[in-house]
């Protein structure tokens, strides 16, 4: 575990004051005038190799300001790497997740929500140096820069983060109650677990157990079997959840989490994650400019939504890729065009298959047929609260995208190529409902 280091003279404010000029005066730097900014900021700061361990403890005290001010204005650790990982480059991205884990040593775990712990592990954001004083020599014997390269490191990430906007915050931030461990999140799906997670839903568990199991057979029979059980079970927990709320056992209102979702086709990438929060009784809210999405909903379906997408999105993207390019007449590519209708085909497809699993399961829960948490069937008594309490979950969640995200505007994906569109469909007929991890490439 690293230490805050003890200022070792009058020089340790000087410096303090330097790096904060320095960073101000990259922020600030309109696009003409950025790279005098950052030469002039970095040589400032790299100038002196006495100077340096001063320098590195300066940066990590910085980083406790410029993250927290970040957590402040409604991003969470993810969002921040998602952001350098889409604009900069992987040393920017090292020092990025470096930043969040000296940040983090001024909160307790307890402090944290489950979803903004599970981020911390899946950035691996681990403090790793001995003393603050040592961190940017450190660094750079490990990326192979010299001090002025990482000063320019260091600004310009300085410099992306500075310059966020406020965004509407899907849960509370570190200290501000972790009972609502319910409501934040976001994570790059390709690196959800897949085994069991401490601190998680049992059934959650038990329908992510049943996923990898899906995963690891050779036998397609016995995979769409245990993904079509993962899919009743998610769907039974959110009805179990609805009923516990009209007797008063949850006090939960909707949550939400952040999806990244990427270029290329982000836009069919988008109506598939829609298609799959629909059938969840969720909301998406794409961000374009940020390459993510909100999903707002309960907790029972939000960990759902995630792990199948994540799934049917490389599912989509292999069968795509398996399509081959496409050629006009005359030999001109219409390769995008084929992919794009293909996309777009495909999340229509999902959508309507996913609805009809939705409501076989609460036509089947309204008759009392209950699924149980180990996949067996019982006959219960017809519960009439039933529908008027997925009804109410459904308006809640309306309100709460209204209260989120006040001025919405919709966009419709344009389709050109009718054989990418039959190939699509194809595609999603052929596509197991199950969870998978994996990067996903366009």
């Amino acid at each position: 575990m690293g230490r805050r280091g003890q200022s070792g003279g009058g020089g340790g404010g000087d410096v303090g004051v330097l790096l904060d000029t320095a960073v101000r005066g990259v922020v600030t730097a309109p696009e003409e005038g950025l790279d005098l900014a950052l030469d002039t900021g970095a040589s400032l700061l790299a100038a002196s190799a006495g100077q340096w361990p001063a320098v590195s403890r300066a940066v990590l005290g910085h980083a406790d300001t410029a993250v927290g001010r970040c957590w402040s204005a409604g991003w969470r650790p993810a969002d921040l790497v998602r952001v350098v990982r889409r604009d900069l480059k992987p040393v920017h991205l090292a020092l990025a997740v470096d930043l969040i884990a000296a940040e983090g040593r001024r909160h307790p775990a307890a402090a944290l929500d489950r979803r903004w712990q599970e981020q911390l592990r899946e950035l691996e954001a681990e403090v790793w140096w001995p003393s603050d004083e040592a961190y940017l020599s450190g660094f750079a014997q490990r990326h192979r820069l010299d001090r002025f390269a990482l000063a320019t490191v260091l600004l310009e990430l300085l410099r992306s983060w500075g310059r966020l906007p406020p965004i509407a915050p899907v849960g509370p931030g570190p200290g501000r109650s972790a009972h609502t461990a319910h409501t934040a999140h976001s994570s790059r799906p390709e690196q959800r677990p897949r085994g069991p997670v401490a601190g998680e839903p049992r059934m959650l568990s038990r329908i992510r157990a049943l996923l990898a199991k899906a995963e690891s057979t050779d036998f397609p029979e016995e995979a769409e079997a245990l993904t079509a059980k993962a899919q009743q079970l998610m769907a039974q927990h959110s009805i179990d959840e609805a009923l516990l709320a009209v007797e008063g056992a949850d006090p939960h209102a909707p949550g939400a989490l952040r999806i990244g979702v990427d270029n290329p086709y982000e836009g069919p990438k988008t109506m598939l994650l829609d298609a799959v929060a629909a059938a969840n009784r969720c909301r998406v809210v794409w961000a374009k400019e940020f390459g993510f999405c909100t999903v707002i909903g309960f907790d029972a379906d939000l960990d759902g939504v995630e792990l199948l997408y994540t799934s049917l999105l490389v599912q989509a993207t292999h069968a795509m890729q398996q399509a081959g390019a496409r050629q006009h007449l005359d030999g001109a590519s219409r390769t995008k065009a084929f992919r794009q209708s293909f996309l777009v085909a495909y999340a229509a497809r999902i959508r309507e298959r996913l609805t009809e699993a939705t409501e076989r399961t609460t036509s089947d829960a309204a008759a009392g047929r209950h699924l149980r948490e180990d996949g067996t069937a019982e006959q219960l008594v017809p519960d009439e609260r039933l529908l008027p309490a997925l009804k109410a979950r459904t308006e809640a969640v309306d309100h709460e995208v209204g209260r989120m995200f006040p001025k919405l505007v919709s966009q419709r994906v344009r389709v050109s190529d009718g054989e990418g569109w039959a190939a699509g469909r194809a595609a999603a007929d052929r596509a197991s409902l199950r969870g998978r991890s994996g990067e996903i490439r366009g």
